[in-house]
C-alpha cells in the first residue's frame, strides 16, 4: 500500500466513526427507539449551537475553559518533567520523593478540590492549581521511568567526558526519555480536561463545564448535548496539537 492510500484510508476511516455513530444516533431518535425528549436528533442540536454562539455565550464559556486546561497544563507539566528527570537520573532524589509522589498520585483529585478552594479561594487561581495538581506527579512517574530506561553506558560516557549535572539533564535525559514524557503528557491532557470539567461542575462561574451543569439542572438537554460535544471536540483538537508538537521535536518516530 502506497503512503498517499494509507493516508486516504486513514482520512476515512477516522471520519466514518463518528458519522456512523451520529447517523445511528439519528436513527435511534428519529423512530422514538429511544426517547428523543432526553436523546434528541444531532441534526435537531445545530439550531441550539448557533443560538448559543450568537449569544455569545458558547464562545466565551469554550475561552475560559481552554485558558484554565492550558495554564493549568503548562503549570503541572513542567515542573513535573524537570522532577522526573532529576528522580531519573539521581537515586537519592527518587528514594526521597517516590513514597509522596505514589501516595499523591494514587488520590483523587476531585477530592482535594475542598483543600484547593480553601487555600486559592473560589478564583481561577483554585482552578488552575487542581489541574496542575492533577497532572504533576503523572508527568513525574512516565518522565522518571523514560529515564531509567535509557542505557546506562550514555550517563557513564557524558559523565567520563566531563558532564556536570545539568549537561546530563539536557544531553542525556532529556532527549532519551522523550517518547515517555509524551506519554505522559498525552495522559495529562486527558486528565486535564476531565478534572477542569469535573471543577467547574462543583465551583460557580462559567466554562463548558458550568453550561452542562446548568443546562442539566434546567433540564435543558440540547444546551447540555453541545458542551458535551464541544468538550469531545476540545480534547481531540487539544491531542492533535500535542501530536503536532511530538511530531516536531521527535522527527524520526514521524519517520517511523
Amino acid at each position: 500500500m502506497s503512503r498517499r492510500t494509507r493516508r486516504w484510508s486513514e482520512a476515512m476511516l477516522t471520519v466514518s466513526g463518528p458519522l456512523v455513530l451520529l447517523a445511528t444516533w439519528e436513527w435511534l431518535s428519529r423512530t422514538a427507539r429511544i426517547d428523543p425528549t432526553f436523546w434528541p436528533p444531532p441534526s435537531s442540536l445545530w439550531e441550539t449551537f448557533v443560538s448559543l454562539i450568537r449569544e455569545g455565550g458558547l464562545l466565551g464559556d469554550v475561552r475560559v475553559t481552554l485558558v484554565r486546561i492550558l495554564g493549568g497544563f503548562l503549570l503541572g507539566a513542567v515542573p513535573g518533567v524537570a522532577l522526573g528527570l532529576a528522580m531519573g537520573l539521581f537515586w537519592p532524589v527518587r528514594v526521597l520523593l517516590m513514597p509522596i509522589a505514589t501516595a499523591v498520585y494514587a488520590v483523587p483529585k476531585i477530592a482535594i478540590l475542598p483543600l484547593v478552594v480553601i487555600v486559592f479561594g473560589l478564583g481561577e487561581s483554585s482552578k488552575l492549581a487542581i489541574v496542575a495538581i492533577s497532572i504533576f506527579f503523572l508527568v513525574v512517574l512516565n518522565t522518571m521511568a523514560g529515564v531509567q530506561a535509557i542505557d546506562p553506558s550514555y550517563r557513564d560516557v557524558a559523565r567520563n567526558l566531563g558532564a556536570n549535572p545539568l549537561e546530563l539533564f539536557l544531553t542525556v535525559a532529556l532527549p532519551g526519555s522523550l517518547p515517555a514524557i509524551f506519554t505522559g503528557l498525552r495522559l495529562a491532557l486527558g486528565f486535564t480536561l476531565i478534572v477542569i470539567v469535573g471543577t467547574e461542575f462543583i465551583t460557580p462561574g462559567d466554562g463548558v463545564g458550568s453550561l452542562i451543569w446548568e443546562s442539566w439542572q434546567r433540564l435543558a438537554i440540547k444546551p447540555m448535548f453541545i458542551g458535551l460535544v464541544v468538550t469531545g471536540l476540545l480534547g481531540w483538537l487539544l491531542t492533535v496539537l500535542l501530536d503536532v508538537v511530538e511530531r516536531w521535536a521527535l522527527p524520526w518516530q514521524a519517520r517511523e
